[in-house]
């Protein structure tokens, strides 16, 4: 049975800032600063006189929508949800691919045949979170402005609403795709670990000799036979290891995708109650 590497614990705020706290080494101090001063210093004066507008600009005059047009958005949230988590979870993987968004959307990325020597590389994980990431992105920011254009039919309050979530989606958007493209660099020394503790759990070996390489895997001395440089260059085969690994990231995507659908649902609890 593989032995997972000690984990932090104790660390509050957001579920996914507490999973990337528990899987890494990075230390993250408690910051001074307030909710409210941290997301003024991501705003440029630009986007504050957006955003003064939104706020202040005489709302338009807007029809009411059906009765049933917020159970026709929740019923797309979930869709959509749901979609996203089982290409995550790689549960139905062909079902998700064929229903992660309207025509013209991304597809949800397959999960494509994959040699055991591209598995024990982190690249080939990195990849995989990116792509999922670009996934989310797109559908969410599709179900987004959807339901912009729904609260804009609405009444002039939620069409002011509107109007402010899409300045705050503009003004924060750069600065959060910066910040969320960082976690895949995150999760590589905790891949490391995990598969270095797994190998030696699969194949102890005596002081000074390599474990057992996977056919064709990367990184295999091809530079000489110096016994040296073989030993610097221990090679990793698939094993337990890896799924412990899998369900890790998974589980730091299912929180990423969390944060990622606050802002629908708070515009579909404003429809519910508008």
């Amino acid at each position: 049975m593989v032995q997972e590497p000690p984990r932090r614990t104790g660390f509050g705020g957001p579920k996914l800032i507490r999973l990337l706290a528990r899987l890494t080494d990075a230390d993250v101090p408690a910051s001074p600063l307030s909710p409210p001063d941290k997301l003024g210093g991501w705003l440029a004066w630009t986007d504050a006189i957006a955003l003064s507008g939104a706020l202040s600009g005489a709302p338009v005059a807007a029809m009411t929508a059906l009765p049933a047009a917020y159970s026709a958005e929740e019923r797309e949230f979930a869709r959509v949800k749901t979609a996203l988590e089982n290409a995550i979870t790689g549960k139905n993987a062909a079902s998700a691919r064929a229903q992660a968004g309207p025509r013209g959307q991304r597809r949800a990325p397959a999960q494509p045949d994959i040699q055991a020597a591209e598995l024990v590389q982190y690249a080939t994980h990195r990849q995989r979170y990116s792509t999922l990431q670009q996934t989310m992105e797109t559908n969410i920011g599709g179900l987004r402005r959807r339901l912009r254009s729904v609260l804009a039919a609405t009444s002039p309050a939620l069409n002011r609403l509107a109007v402010v979530d899409a300045a705050m989606e503009q003004a924060l958007t750069a600065r959060e795709r910066t910040l969320l493209a960082g976690i895949p660099g995150l999760l590589e020394p905790h891949f490391d670990r995990v598969r270095r503790a797994g190998q030696v759990a699969a194949d102890p070996a005596p002081d000074g000799v390599p474990p057992a390489v996977a056919p064709g895997a990367k990184g295999a001395d091809t530079e000489g036979s110096d016994p040296k440089k073989a030993v610097d260059k221990p090679m990793f085969t698939v094993g337990p290891w890896l799924d412990v690994f899998r369900q890790d990231m998974q589980s730091v995507l299912l929180a990423e995708l969390e944060i990622r659908l606050e802002p629908i649902e708070a515009l579909l609890e404003a429809l519910r109650g508008g």
